[in-house]
């Protein structure tokens, strides 16, 4: 039960950094400060964007590993799966200049 009441200065940058840094761990500021304070985890959630490179990534290793096992079975396909995969994987790095 919490019923004690804290208080501490800071600037308005450090009030900015701490309501960021809460926000990406899912936290209230004051549980964010708590756990800082009392050296628990604190866990960054994943953004939007860091979610689809994971799935993105997953993907590829996947590819990767399909095609491994491709070379050891001497599949005739393979020539057209690595340019496939060698296109989306262009695709992909051509969106990160946009």
């Amino acid at each position: 039960m919490k019923n004690e009441f804290v208080q501490f200065r800071c600037s308005i940058y450090e009030k900015k950094l701490l309501r960021v840094k809460a926000d990406r761990s899912g936290l209230s500021i004051s549980e964010y400060c708590r756990r800082a304070a009392f050296d628990d985890r604190i866990i960054e959630r994943l953004t939007q964007e860091q979610i689809e490179m994971f799935k993105m990534l997953s993907r590829y290793e996947t590819n990767f590993k399909l095609i491994g096992n491709m070379f050891r079975k001497r599949n005739p396909k393979l020539a057209d799966e690595v340019v496939q995969l060698a296109s989306e994987i262009r695709r992909h790095l051509l969106s990160f200049r946009k």
